[in-house]
């Protein structure tokens, strides 16, 4: 079975207060992009995990789509698979590919092993392995608050914009950008800014990752100043960095020009 994980961005991110079991609780709006990896699961005699594409960090019993297999061989009688994933969403970028993997994984052994988890009981293994793993679940445009886990999906659609991100070779911590964040109550709910016109967002749809980002990484400030120099509409860092995107209200090409050649640019019609 082969599928296509997909990537996100952040319509905004608050963290309103930190939690007695140490995590933290937000407001963010997660909307789906097309940006895609390739997840190959087929069932084999024994457990085998490879990837290609952008080279993944770290030990691969510790990558998310070996510890969602996990869960699943842990409670289901299943047998071995060969899992094979294609990196193209880059990691350290708050576009949650690490997690999409995971969900994807648990989407596919689900299908594919005609097991019938139902939806809450997926929601709970997703929840286990990320805060933003459930997203992935079902692919909509959503208000998330808690850890992210709590979802009401929105009728938003930015269909009338063109979205350029710009990642550059910078690999932001999670947990250190959480380490450094001063958690602050919102004057208002992102549910309802993003109920005005984009044109409205610049300065009220905030990242507030993005203060410790940008004082520790200047070129992750520099390019929100490029794309809103280059008419975007509204610009914003995605999750706890360090990738960030441009909403623009017609195609704008040739911007790859205006960044060294190291940095990752995708665009998409939404």
């Amino acid at each position: 079975m082969i599928t296509y994980p997909i990537a996100k961005v952040n319509l905004g991110l608050l963290v309103t207060d930190k939690r007695p079991d140490g995590f933290h609780n937000l407001e963010t709006i997660f909307y789906p992009i097309q940006m895609q990896d390739t997840l190959e699961v087929v069932e084999s005699d024994q457990f085998q995990f490879s990837s290609s594409g952008i080279a993944i960090d770290g030990k691969p019993d510790d990558n998310l789509v070996v510890k969602a297999f996990r869960l699943i061989k842990d409670d289901y009688e299943i047998p071995d698979v060969k899992i094979h994933l294609h990196k193209t969403i880059p990691s350290g970028a708050g576009l949650g590919g690490g997690s999409s993997d995971a969900a994807y994984t648990l989407r596919s052994l689900n299908e594919l092993f005609k097991l019938e988890i139902e939806g809450e009981k997926l929601m709970e293994y997703a929840l286990q392995l990320g805060s933003d793993c459930p997203f992935f679940l079902q692919d909509k445009p959503v208000f998330a608050t808690g850890r992210g886990e709590k979802m009401v999906e929105i009728p938003l659609t930015l269909k009338e914009y063109y979205l350029i991100l710009v990642k550059p070779p910078v690999h932001v911590s999670t947990a250190l950008a959480y380490q450094n964040i001063v958690p602050q109550k919102p004057r208002l709910s992102l549910r309802g800014l993003v109920g005005f016109p984009v044109n409205k967002w610049k300065g009220n749809v905030l990242n507030h990752f993005e203060k410790y980002v940008f004082q520790a990484y200047p070129e992750v400030e520099q390019i929100k100043q490029t794309l809103y120099e280059q008419g975007a509409t509204f610009a914003l860092m995605s999750g706890s960095g360090s990738a960030v995107y441009g909403l623009f209200r017609s195609e704008k090409r040739g911007i790859e020009k205006l960044f060294p050649e190291d940095y990752q640019v995708f665009r998409q019609r939404l």
